[in-house]
């Protein structure tokens, strides 16, 4: 799915039954999209034959109509409006018909410095929307937040650092770097971390804990996280997608 636009088209397909107000009570903004994503996906290139789509940690999705991806060899976390049609290859668990699909920011998720400086990632402050979009799999923490955009074109800079907690490794941050944009109308994106630094949960489900820094105060976010698993086709690497708004 990618990110902002004002918002980005992905953005928009979630947002169509949504309304957002901006920071002035009598302003609002609504976005339509032709139809509902109903599924949100890792897409993964196979090496000189197309690509599919992961659903879950375990379902993979085979595209009957679509033969490329849209993404070249890019691996990206993608909104998706698909159906289900009758079984084309057995190596898969479900061949689809794509109505249409949209990428999101993928980015990998950043070490904690070792020198402790973390300034370039910005201490700017974001809100998590409640969205079903929000969970941690295949491999990735995709989330929808929630900040303020001044309309200048300014783009903003968000990242996940790892290891902020000696204690528990499943502890991450999430940082935004609004470079002074701050000051605009509210307005959501949406972004997906690649966890590949994480430590392996050995197939078991662990608390992968979130932290950010809201309009009021530090919070905290639990997900249910188990490490990525081994599925058909396709290259497991690290790839990365890009937005207009947010990097």
């Amino acid at each position: 799915m990618k990110a902002i636009k004002f918002l980005a088209s992905a953005l928009l397909a979630v947002a169509s039954v949504f309304t957002f107000g901006s920071c002035d009570d009598d302003d609002t903004y609504v976005w339509y999209y032709p139809s509902l994503p109903n599924a949100m996906v890792t897409v993964k290139p196979i090496d000189g034959a197309g690509f599919y789509m992961q659903l879950d940690d375990s379902t993979t999705l085979y595209p009957v109509n679509m033969s490329v991806s849209p993404y070249g060899d890019k691996e990206v976390r993608a909104l998706v409006n698909y159906r289900e049609v009758e079984s084309v290859m057995d190596s898969y668990t479900k061949s689809v018909a794509i109505n249409w699909i949209d990428s999101i920011l993928t980015k990998p998720a950043v070490a904690y410095p070792a020198d402790g400086d973390t300034s370039e990632y910005g201490d700017d402050p974001i809100e998590i929307v409640r969205d079903w979009v929000n969970i941690a799999e295949d491999g990735y923490l995709t989330l929808r937040f929630r900040t303020r955009w001044g309309g200048n074109g300014v783009a903003h800079y968000v990242n996940l650092l790892t290891g902020v907690n000696p204690d528990d490794p499943y502890e991450v941050e999430f940082k935004h770097n609004a470079y002074g944009d701050v000051n605009g109308a509210t307005g959501d994106a949406l972004v997906a971390f690649r966890l590949s630094g994480l430590p392996d949960t050995g197939g078991k489900t662990v608390k992968l804990t979130l932290r950010y820094k809201s309009y009021s105060g530090e919070k905290t976010v639990e997900f249910d996280y188990c490490s990525r698993k081994a599925t058909a086709g396709g290259n497991d690497v690290e790839r990365a997608a890009y937005s207009s708004r947010v990097r």
